[in-house]
C-alpha cells in the first residue's frame, strides 16, 4: 500500500476512507469511526472523572447550540443501556429578543425526538428582568465594569441550579468543551482568580446542600469536534451566535488559543492536563473557602450576599 493510499484510509477501521484529520493524534477518521470516538471519549471522561451514579437522575443543560443538543444526544444514547438513571432537559430563557426563539424551540423539539421530559425557566420569571432589560439598564447608569456576558453568565447558572433541583436532579450536565474550560482557566489566570480557577473542573464539589454538583462529559472534546459530531448525525442546531457575544474577553482568549492550536497542535490539551496535575493543591484551596448561604435569597454563596443577588441589587 503507498503511502498516499495509507494516508487517505481511516486509521480505526482501515477500511473505509478517512476525512478527517486529528492533528494532536495523528488519526484520520472515517465519519462512523469519527462518531464512534466521540462517543467513546465521553464514556471515558464520564469514568474518569465519576461523574454519575447508576441511579442518578441528570438534568442536561440544552441550550439549543450544537455542544448541549450533541450532548443530550450522546446522553440519551448512553441512558438506554443504564435503566436506573433517568434524564430531563433544562433550558433557561435569559430574554434576548431576536435570538432565543429560534434555540427554544430547537431545544424542544430535540427533547421531543428523544423523548426527553423538558424544563424551561426565565430570567423574567425568576429576576423579573430579561437580559435585555439588564444590559439596557446597566447601559442607562453608565456601568461598564461588566459586560453582558458576566450578568448573564451569573443568573444562568443560578436558574439552572435552582430548576435542577426543583425537578430533583442529582446532577447538571453541561457540554463545556475542551475549548470552554482552557479558556476559562486563562481568564481565571489572567483575572487573578485562584479560587474561581480551583472551584471550576469537570466534577464540582458538593459545596452546599442546595447546590446541585455540575458535571462537564465534553471536558476533553475540541468545540470543533463537537461541531462536527452534530453535523455528521444531522442534528439541528441553532448556529447564529449570540448578539451579545462580541463583548467578551473570551473572544480574544478563544482566537488566541486557535493560533496556538493551529501552530502547535495539543496545546489545549496540555493546558487543560496541567491544571489537573495540580488538582490536589487547587482543591485545598477551595476547601479554604466553604460555601455559606446568601441572606437575600438562601442560595448557596461564597460571601453574605450571593453575585447574583449583587448584580440584581446593581441594575435595581
Amino acid at each position: 500500500m503507498s503511502a498516499n493510499i495509507a494516508a487517505s484510509v481511516c486509521t480505526m477501521c482501515k477500511r473505509k476512507k478517512s476525512f478527517f484529520f486529528r492533528p494532536y493524534s495523528g488519526e484520520r477518521l472515517c465519519k462512523k469511526c469519527f462518531s464512534e470516538s466521540i462517543e467513546a471519549k465521553v464514556r471515558a471522561s464520564i469514568a474518569k472523572y465519576r461523574m454519575f451514579n447508576f441511579h442518578d437522575k441528570i438534568a442536561v443543560a440544552v441550550s439549543g447550540g450544537k455542544d448541549s443538543i450533541s450532548l443530550l444526544h450522546i446522553l440519551a444514547k448512553m441512558e438506554r443501556l443504564h435503566p436506573k438513571a433517568s434524564l430531563v432537559a433544562v433550558t433557561v430563557d435569559e430574554g434576548i429578543e431576536g435570538y432565543r426563539d429560534e434555540a427554544l424551540a430547537i431545544a424542544a423539539a430535540n427533547c421531543r425526538k428523544l423523548r426527553i421530559d423538558h424544563h424551561m425557566v426565565s430570567f423574567k420569571e425568576l429576576y423579573n428582568f430579561t437580559l435585555d432589560e439588564i444590559v439596557a439598564r446597566a447601559q442607562r447608569k453608565g456601568e461598564r465594569e461588566l459586560t453582558s456576558c458576566a450578568y448573564c453568565g451569573v443568573l444562568r447558572r443560578r436558574a439552572l441550579n435552582i430548576t435542577a433541583r426543583d425537578v430533583g436532579a442529582d446532577k447538571i450536565a453541561t457540554a463545556h468543551t475542551l475549548d470552554d474550560e482552557v479558556q476559562t482557566i486563562l481568564l481565571n489566570i489572567f483575572r487573578g482568580d485562584v479560587l474561581r480557577l480551583a472551584r471550576e473542573k469537570p466534577v464540582t464539589d458538593e459545596v452546599h446542600p442546595r447546590f446541585v454538583r455540575r458535571v462537564k462529559p465534553f471536558c476533553e472534546i475540541p468545540e470543533r469536534e463537537s461541531a462536527l459530531y452534530a453535523y455528521i448525525k444531522k442534528i439541528k442546531f441553532q448556529d447564529a451566535p449570540c448578539p451579545y457575544a462580541s463583548e467578551a474577553l473570551r473572544n480574544d482568549l478563544r482566537a488566541m488559543l486557535n493560533r496556538m492550536e493551529e501552530n502547535h497542535a495539543g496545546t489545549k490539551f496540555t493546558v487543560f492536563k496541567s491544571i489537573e496535575r495540580i488538582r490536589p493543591a487547587l482543591d485545598e484551596i477551595a476547601k479554604k473557602a466553604p460555601f455559606t448561604e446568601c441572606i437575600e435569597c438562601g442560595e448557596p454563596a461564597s460571601s453574605d450576599l450571593c453575585r447574583a443577588c449583587e448584580l440584581l441589587r446593581q441594575n435595581s
